[in-house]
């Protein structure tokens, strides 16, 4: 997965480094609302089993979700800021305009609920110093995301930017990696899903439509 790499995490339970882990799964054309959520939301292959338990916020924390530039690296060029501190509110106006159970709050000093680190790390290289453990000692490529859960539940999550990371990448990789902070871990690699946040090859969607809000609107519902 050269976008991307998602660290997941459960509690009381030693997974592998990832690429062990399903990152994407590949289908030939569109598939329907149903087969995507499941694809990306528990990696399930279009009428197949999930590879990967579904997890979720708790609805206590759901409506009031922190997300804020957690640390700056001296490594992280001052362009480079400007442009994911917009990015991020971008992001959270996507997410909370797509109709889910769902508000993210940007918040400019913690805690943090998901902090977001810009790292010193280039691709390919190691996160150190974040202090947070299930990213530091870890590879980075542009971006990653760390999620820890008990059960069906998210506790924790982190996102990691990498140093070199490319302008026009910036917005839609913020825009994915808090997506999938919220518990959608899985890419989809399809032609047929270019434009989609969730591509595994593609770094163009800055905007969640169709399917891609669909997936947020049914991981969670309205009550």
């Amino acid at each position: 997965m050269w976008r991307f790499a998602i660290l997941f995490l459960l509690p009381f339970l030693a997974l592998p480094r990832p690429g062990a882990a399903q990152e994407y799964i590949a289908v030939p054309d569109l598939v329907s609302d149903e087969a995507f959520y499941r694809l990306v939301a528990c990696a399930a292959p279009p009428g197949g089993d999930c590879a990967k338990p579904i997890i979720r916020w708790p609805r206590e924390r759901r409506l009031r979700l922190r997300v804020g530039i957690a640390q700056i690296s001296e490594g992280f060029a001052d362009y480079r800021l400007d442009l994911v501190d917009r990015a991020i509110d971008r992001a959270i106006a996507e997410i909370n305009g797509a109709g889910a159970h769902l508000f993210i709050e940007r918040a400019f000093e913690g805690p943090f609920d998901v902090p977001v680190y810009l790292v010193d790390a280039r691709q390919g290289g190691e996160i150190a110093g974040t202090g947070e453990a299930d990213l530091d000692g870890t590879s980075i490529s542009i971006g990653r995301v760390a999620l820890r859960s008990r059960g069906d539940v998210i506790t924790g999550a982190a996102i990691a930017i990498s140093a070199d990371i490319q302008r026009r990448e910036i917005a839609s990789v913020v825009l994915e990696e808090l997506v999938q902070s919220m518990g959608l871990v899985t890419d989809v690699l399809s032609p047929a899903y270019s434009d989609s946040v969730f591509s595994e090859n593609h770094n163009s969607a800055t905007r969640l439509r169709g399917q891609d809000a669909e997936v947020l609107r049914r991981h969670y519902p309205r009550l």
